[in-house]
């Protein structure tokens, strides 16, 4: 079974800044693309940036000039990179990996980030 690992959650005042980690097994982690989606309470979960296995980026319009997704293929890791951030940005963060020719997606177990004064 393919277990993403996250880590980097937390809280963290308005205008603060964190990063999030995901490690991937290799094989996946070369190939597939990957990214961080976002579930706010009783909302659903949506993407907030993707990074292909050429490091080609796009993000949500409501994280862009904010949040940064890179990736680190020495340590099969993407990270995310949250900067400036908001009340509204509170939520279960979880990373996933996508591949076409493989119907169900992988996802991390999530982590919290709560920011608020």
């Amino acid at each position: 079974q393919v277990q993403l690992v996250e880590s980097g959650g937390g809280l963290v005042q308005p205008g603060g800044s964190l990063r999030l980690s995901c490690g991937a097994p290799e094989n996946i982690f070369r190939t597939y693309r990957m990214g961080w989606y976002r579930q706010p309470p009783g909302k659903q979960r949506d993407v907030v940036a993707l990074i292909t296995s050429a490091s080609s980026t796009s993000y949500a319009d409501s994280v862009k000039g904010r949040f940064t997704i890179s990736r680190d293929n020495a340590k099969n890791t993407v990270y995310l990179q949250m900067n400036s951030l908001k009340p509204e940005d509170t939520a279960v963060y979880y990373c996933n990996a996508y591949h076409p020719y493989n119907p169900s997606p992988y996802w991390g177990q999530g982590t919290q980030v709560t920011v608020s004064s």
